[in-house]
């Protein structure tokens, strides 16, 4: 009798599907209502799961030099996305996917748990008497446990990284596996598949240049401002008015640049201010309000940057930046796609509206952020960490 090759968890969710809870593939009818229900809540939890493995994995790549750029283009693809389908749920880009990692993490720690113990016991044996037999056994044994659960735990991914998985070895079926042809053929194509589908290239490319693009939008007045914080009183002053304003212009245009740079995909739309202009005023008030949530959302890590964490606990203040900024993008995506729907320009009473509205909007965060450089470790130069158009990079760290 043969069994076939279990599927490495590579096709746990394709493009096409949906990323939302709840999204189940098309059941039979005739299964029964709790049936049903009970998978509904499966899906949803293991959705939620997802999204908290995809936060913290943002989080943490969002302070890793270089591999930040992955988590910015992250929240670009999703901002673009959400432009061009007209629709919120298209930003959830690879929460099943995320799933998949997040149950083999939990999973792993649950297998490592003797392994852990014996290995703690081991050391408190070496501490009352080192080199005796107990604590050669409690060697042999932390040894044998962890061959046993590394391999529990590749055997447990092989067949598809669910935690039921992770509790029950099924060893019967290891045995018959083992006899099948193809395996390694298998296990490669899986890999290959599952990194493919994560799009890395794709996210590295749009994070990078569109971190060069916000970088070249803020380079004057953020320059201007630093500049100004080193002068005598008037000088510094007159710098900083100067800094501030531009930054209040650029504030009112980023965020919508960079969800115009990801709908379009090539770097030279990074500067069509243009066609930026053009779709605030087909949907002025859904800017108005992307705007706004973007600004107040990016507020909040500022603060945390009062005191400098510990290099352990430096993605900490990201896994805010991810939880906050990640709708802030959606929405801004959302902002994008109604105007892209409309043909024609928006009343004028509803532009005006958002033009004067914005005003106190851009002109608040840019004071928050001026007054910032008092409370901050690093003073004049973290505000160069522009939290709201680029990523919580540790530039500045120490």
């Amino acid at each position: 009798m043969s069994i076939e090759a279990p599927a490495f968890p590579a096709a746990v969710l394709s493009e096409n599907e949906t990323d939302l809870p709840g999204g189940l593939p098309s059941a039979p009818k005739a299964r029964k209502l709790p049936i049903r229900v009970f998978l509904w809540v499966g899906s949803v939890l293991e959705w939620l799961c997802g999204a908290l493995t995809l936060i913290v994995t943002l989080a943490v790549l969002s302070v890793i030099p270089f591999l930040n750029f992955l988590s910015l283009g992250y929240l670009l693809e999703a901002s673009g996305r959400v432009a061009r389908t007209k629709r919120l749920r298209a930003g959830f880009i690879g929460v099943r996917k995320a799933a998949v990692f997040g149950r083999i993490v939990v999973g792993t720690w649950l297998i490592l748990w003797p392994a852990r113990y014996i290995l703690s016991m081991e050391k408190d044996a070496k501490l009352i008497a080192d080199g005796s037999a107990v604590v050669r056994g409690w060697r042999i044994g932390f040894f044998i446990f962890a061959t046993l659960s590394i391999a529990h735990i590749v055997w447990a991914c092989l067949r598809g990284g669910k935690l039921r998985h992770f509790l029950w070895p099924a060893p019967i079926r290891f045995i018959k596996w083992l006899r099948t042809s193809g395996k390694l053929e298998s296990i490669r194509n899986g890999i290959v598949e599952y990194v493919a589908g994560l799009r890395i290239g794709h996210y590295f490319r749009l994070g990078a240049f569109g971190f060069i693009g916000g970088v070249l939008w803020l380079a004057i007045p953020v320059g201007l401002l630093i500049v100004g914080a080193f002068l005598p009183p008037g000088g510094g002053f007159l710098l900083a008015l100067l800094g501030g304003g531009l930054l209040f212009l650029v504030a009112l245009y980023l965020p919508f640049i960079q969800t115009h740079y990801a709908v379009e995909n090539r770097f030279s739309a990074m500067f069509e201010l243009g066609r930026v202009r053009q779709l605030f005023r087909q949907a002025p008030i859904a800017f108005w309000t992307a705007l706004f949530i973007t600004l107040l959302f990016s507020l909040p890590l500022y603060l945390l940057k009062i005191e400098f964490p510990p290099r352990e606990i430096a993605w900490l203040p990201s896994l805010f930046f991810v939880a906050f900024i990640f709708p802030a993008r959606l929405l801004t995506g959302w902002a994008m796609g109604r105007a892209l729907k409309r043909e024609l320009p928006r009343h004028s009473v509803f532009r005006w509206l958002a033009r004067f509205s914005v005003i106190p909007v851009a002109g608040v965060y840019v004071l928050f952020v001026y007054l910032t450089q008092y409370l901050s470790w690093h003073g004049a130069f973290s505000l160069i960490e522009q939290h709201a158009f680029l990523v919580p990079s540790p530039l500045l760290s120490e």
